[in-house]
């Protein structure tokens, strides 16, 4: 999950963007970046990673100076946390530049091609497929160009792009990722939340799936992709700037519950196939022989990471028939453990930097033993200490009190579940695609829950639950 901002009007494009990615650094804070069109429509790119901070000492220090911008902070999907894999993303000719919040799912195979044809791609993004993909299939409209280029990529995004050669216009477009448009006098404001404009205009468009906008300076169009214009109601935001923050739920955790169709859908987006029969780790790239040298997988994690390994190992004893054992990480260390060269280690993270399972994975390590981490944090000491690494594609996780993280944990363990199950051949092939449908369903019933939520909400309350949410989030969990 990460933030985007754009803007367009008559001020100076990266005093909004700076603002505004400040207003959404809780969405993602490994690195920020911006994009101007400048002097002679030269698109300027600045970014840096960590903290915004280094990037506002960059800005300062050379002023980026425009009317037109994109800009991003990022909580890093696909490449590790650098200067290089920070948005935005530009074309190789500096035509387009491009934010994205979501996951591109056929990135590699459009990246293939691309390097085919002799584009170089100068990070380990999935972002920077779109801003080849446009330069690749510009033929001087940009709009056309960018509707074409949709129709190649798969996945879950929110996109915002600049070009060059048409400098008065943002385009933007969303699938399964928020976008919402600030209307203004003079000038239009997008951001991937409402925090980042609630300053500015409280006159908003909130895109829908599938829709593309056309964001000038005194104007924003809305189509489908077919080009019919869409009549966009005006959403008129009545919430203060700490609701806002969260989304209008009343806290952080409440936010994060309904964060969670998104969350699962994202955490098994790239691990089902095309045609939902089987369960797929590229990351990974097993063969049977891989999965048959081990004789028991260990589980090391720690609080809440602890008990989706509780509920993993029911996962892989009853679909892989391999025996599973659980540890807590802090105990790991000092129990003389059984652990050789036939066992694979599995270490749940949320933040990737648990200090108690980060030093039991060195010594399960250190025993012989093959590691595979599953955490939210791409370039997280866990990730770069694990042998393998899958991710939970949660995004940031403010609330004490877990929810999405943990459910999409579970998800990450019933699909290595069933990845080690169809690879030893002990999973019935037709119980592992309805597992499969199952976990492609859980959004949509995980919604029908929210649907119910202010009936669940007069339950609790009749029943002296004080907190709503701790209710919704035992239903859910």
């Amino acid at each position: 999950m990460c933030g985007i901002v754009g803007y367009i009007g008559f001020n100076q494009a990266s005093d909004f963007l700076l603002d505004g990615m400040a207003k959404l650094e809780y969405r993602g804070y490994d690195s920020a970046g911006i994009a101007v069109i400048g002097p002679e429509n030269v698109i300027k790119i600045q970014k840096k990673v960590g903290r915004l901070a280094n990037l506002e000492a960059i800005v300062k220090a050379d002023p980026n100076e425009g009317t037109v911008g994109i800009g991003h902070t990022r909580w890093a999907t696909h490449g590790r946390p650098s200067d290089m894999n920070s948005h935005p993303h530009a074309s190789e000719d500096g035509k387009f530049a491009v934010v994205h919040n979501g996951i591109i799912e056929n990135y590699m195979p459009l990246k293939e091609e691309l390097i085919a044809k002799g584009y170089h791609f100068k990070s380990e993004t999935d972002t920077e497929v779109v801003a080849h993909l446009l330069e690749d299939m510009y033929d001087g409209d940009f709009v056309g160009t960018v509707r074409r280029m949709l129709d190649r990529v798969d996945g879950a995004y929110a996109l915002e792009i600049i070009c060059a050669d048409e400098p008065d216009k943002i385009i933007c477009t969303k699938k399964e990722n928020p976008l919402v448009i600030g209307l203004g006098k003079g000038e239009n404001f997008v951001a991937s939340d409402i925090p980042a404009i609630i300053n500015y205009t409280r006159d908003t468009y909130i895109l829908n799936d599938g829709e593309l906008a056309i964001v000038t300076r005194d104007n924003v169009s809305v189509f489908d992709r077919k080009g019919n214009t869409i009549d966009k109601e005006v959403f008129h935001v009545n919430w203060n700037a700490e609701a806002a923050e969260k989304g209008g739920y009343e806290h952080f955790m409440l936010k994060e519950i309904h964060d969670q169709p998104k969350a699962v859908r994202d955490t098994f987006g790239t691990h089902i196939s095309e045609d939902g029969k089987a369960a797929i780790f590229d990351e990974l790239n097993w063969t049977a022989d891989d999965v048959a040298a081990f004789n028991k997988i260990l589980i090391v994690a720690c609080g809440t990471a602890y008990h989706a390994g509780l509920v993993t190992k029911q996962y892989i004893e009853n679909l892989a028939r391999i025996p599973v054992s659980v540890e807590i990480a802090s105990e790991y260390r000092y129990s003389n453990p059984l652990t050789d060269e036939k066992t694979l280690c599995i270490v749940i993270s949320q933040s990737g930097e648990t200090s108690d399972t980060l030093a039991a994975l060195k010594e399960a390590k250190r025993l012989g033993a093959k590691s595979l981490a599953i955490t939210n944090v791409v370039g997280s000491s866990i990730s770069r200490e694990a042998d393998n690494t899958v991710y939970t594609w949660a995004g940031p996780e403010i609330s004490v009190a877990s929810t999405k993280a943990y459910t999409t944990q579970l998800v990450a363990g019933l699909l290595f579940a069933v990845y080690l199950g169809q690879l030893n051949g002990k999973m019935d092939p037709a119980l592992g695609e309805e597992i499969l449908c199952g976990v492609k369903n859980l959004p949509t019933l995980i919604h029908e829950i929210f649907e119910v939520d202010e009936d669940m909400k007069a339950f609790a309350k009749h029943y002296g639950f004080k907190s709503d949410a701790f209710f919704l989030g035992r239903a859910i969990d």
